[in-house]
């Protein structure tokens, strides 16, 4: 798979570039005291206060920051050279105290010998992963007996549906459900965050992994399911969806039935 994930880690320079300047982002915003963290996440996790946080796949950091100005003690990991290069940079320009490494999560063991509080991860990274159950070891690595993991995702079922070129509420079945060797391969696909923005980089390689996939992953890695609870919001939009006043996506109204978008787990380590 190295040659898939090395393919992404190009994409994912890429879109540093464009993410730093965009309005989805908004770097301005978050220097001059914005939080990332929705209110239902710091309620499901809980307090972090005085406790170390590590992030996986955290991009350029924004998050992981986010979690530094609530009081945790902050790790952040990306594979991106550029992603870790610009989060250390606004770290040090706000003066924020946080430690970011340069790794994929599978290569995380290689360099990184701690446990930590809380481990979290969070919107659109489970996907750019091959195997969930490597993940769900990594994962569960790093968190201390007594600790905490916590994952806020798009929902794999939306991930079986088309997401391009489909009205509000057409739904129709495209891709897998259940986790796949191969990748599916996507070209010349647009930017969620900036979807007029040209991409050096024109190809990328992506996995499904079903929701039993994922928390059967994390069981048999030795964490303990507290929370699985599924939401009727995405972060980012879709075509199938339309705007909630809230900045989430979401069915239209008048959709025939419900489907969950999002889902969240948490987990903790037995002391």
């Amino acid at each position: 798979m190295d040659e898939f994930i090395a393919a992404n880690r190009t994409l994912w320079d890429d879109l540093t570039t464009i993410h730093e300047r965009s309005a989805f982002y908004d770097l301005e915003g978050f220097r001059a005291g914005g939080i990332r963290i929705a209110d239902h996440e710091r309620e499901e996790i809980g307090p972090v206060e005085g406790g170390t946080l590590l992030h996986l796949q955290c991009h350029f950091g924004l998050e992981t920051l986010s979690w530094a100005r609530l009081g945790a003690r902050v790790t952040g990991v990306d594979f991106s050279p550029n992603a870790v290069a610009l989060a250390r940079s606004i770290a040090a320009d706000l003066g924020l105290d946080a430690t970011f490494i340069e790794s994929d999560v599978y290569r995380l063991p290689d360099v990184l010998d701690e446990e930590f509080d809380v481990v979290y991860t969070s919107k659109g990274v489970l996907g750019w992963l091959p195997d969930i159950r490597r993940w769900a070891q990594v994962v569960a690595r790093y968190v201390r007996p007594g600790g905490r993991f916590y994952v806020l995702e798009i929902h794999p079922v939306i991930q079986a549906l088309e997401d391009e070129g489909v009205a509000p509420g057409e739904l129709r079945l495209r891709y897998p459900y259940w986790e796949h060797p191969e990748p599916l391969v996507f070209a010349d696909t647009a930017d969620y965050a900036e979807p007029s923005a040209p991409l050096a980089t024109k190809v990328e390689y992506g996995w499904d992994h079903s929701l039993g996939e994922i928390v059967t992953a994390l069981a048999e890695a030795g964490l303990r399911i507290e929370a699985l609870r599924e939401h009727p919001f995405l972060n980012w939009k879709v075509d199938f969806l339309v705007p909630a006043d809230d900045g989430t996506w979401r069915l239209p109204p008048d959709a025939p039935g419900e489907l969950p978008l999002m889902f969240s787990i948490l987990a903790t380590k037995p002391a």
